[in-house]
């Protein structure tokens, strides 16, 4: 992006957030009425949930005292009912979930408190229809959320279940109940590893197309130089020189693209896949477990359940910057000024693993670790791209030397 086009976007910006600041001061927003609190109520995050959707519940105390809720674990937090046969009927879940120590639930006066139903969700609203979710309170009255329903996922969404999540689910789960212990952390990098050789060609593929297209960026920037102002001149010299080399610009991104839903599908499995709720997505005969018996105590140090706040993300972080670093490497040394994505590729070396430690901060550590170990095998991966690239350009560069 050059200068000229960055001064145009941040001009657009800040006029941008000037009309919408004096549209909300000048400009009454319709439609907001007040009406008087009641004294508890329930709030569903929303109107329609497709299954396998989180339904989550805010109960707001809007009274001067604190709010009691008996604790029923492993029961579900709040009442919930179907309406079924022209009634509603509540129905329950007891999942084989660890319960703490407490046997209320305590909400201060005048706050609120999100309930999820992370635990109870395919148990209480696994089947399609109206649901409404009840509290009764200290006072004996009872408040009742509004009606919600519950419908079938969209297309794209069971796609996503049937052909990503749930295989790489099973597979982890299987992984788990097979080893000594019932080890998920070395579950994990099984399962990681497993991933990247079954999408080592894509992936390889796209490293070594990065690479030549690195190779070439010095002769791209001569052509932009030697053209200058001219765009059509600069395109088809730029379309010449990757048809003579036999370089695709997208050759280093529709392999990634591949793998793309592979590695979130991978996330968010070891991020919420000891979840009992889970267990209807296991394969019938495919796998049998008891989560409890699932150890998540990597190595006797790290809880996979709960996030590390500093040696994994300074781990990752530092993985990242290595492979990062690997990937910018010149194979050859380069002399001039340096171009616009240069500069922004030595940016990215130093803020991408930041934005990667920040992240694993906020996550479990099982994710973390999966991220620790694709990025070791990235690393691996990297090296042998350098190193076919070293010798491939090895005596090339000595002879431009000589000459």
């Amino acid at each position: 992006m050059n200068k000229k086009m960055l001064n145009n976007v941040l001009k657009f910006l800040v006029i941008f957030l000037i009309i919408n600041y004096l549209y909300g001061v000048f400009i009454p927003k319709q439609g907001a009425t007040t009406v008087a609190a009641e004294p508890v109520r329930i709030v569903m995050s929303n109107n329609e949930y497709g299954k396998e959707a989180l339904v989550t519940a805010t109960i707001e105390n809007n009274t001067d005292k604190d709010l009691v809720i008996p604790n029923d674990c492993p029961s579900e937090p709040l009442d919930v009912s179907i309406y079924t046969g022209g009634a509603w009927k509540q129905i329950q879940a007891t999942p084989d979930i660890a319960c703490g120590a407490e046997k209320t639930i305590t909400i201060k006066a005048k706050t609120s408190l999100k309930v999820p139903y992370d635990n109870w969700n395919y148990a209480l609203f696994g089947n399609n229809g109206r649901y409404k979710i009840s509290l009764k309170a200290e006072d004996a009255k009872q408040y009742e959320s509004p009606e919600f329903t519950i419908v079938n996922q969209n297309i794209f969404k069971s796609l996503w279940t049937v052909i990503f999540y749930q295989p790489i689910y099973n597979v982890l789960i299987f992984l788990t109940t097979k080893l000594p212990y019932h080890d998920l952390g070395f579950a994990i990098i099984l399962l990681t590893m497993l991933i990247r050789i079954i999408l080592l060609i894509p992936s390889q593929k796209a490293l070594k197309s990065q690479k030549k297209m690195q190779e070439l960026q010095p002769k791209l920037e001569e052509i932009k130089e030697k053209h200058k102002g001219d765009q059509q001149k600069i395109s088809l010299e730029t379309m010449e020189l990757w048809k003579t080399h036999k370089v695709n610009p997208f050759g280093s991104c529709l392999p990634l693209l591949i793998q793309f839903p592979v590695f979130i599908a991978l996330f968010y499995v070891v991020e919420s896949g000891l979840n009992p709720d889970h267990a209807h997505l296991l394969y019938a005969g495919f796998v049998t477990v008891v989560f409890r018996e699932i150890n998540t105590n990597f190595l006797g140090i790290l809880e996979l359940t709960k996030s590390n706040t500093f040696v994994l993300p300074l781990i990752v972080g530092l993985l990242q910057f290595v492979q990062m670093k690997m990937t910018m490497k010149k194979s050859a040394p380069q002399t001039g000024k340096k171009s616009d994505m240069d500069m922004a590729n030595t940016a990215m070396v130093y803020v991408m693993p930041v934005m990667v430690a920040f992240i694993t901060v906020s996550v479990p550590a099982a994710a973390g670790l999966y991220w620790a170990t694709s990025t070791l095998f990235g690393i691996a991966q990297q090296y042998v791209v350098n190193k076919e690239s070293e010798k491939k350009n090895g005596p090339k560069q000595i002879i431009e030397i000589k000459a």
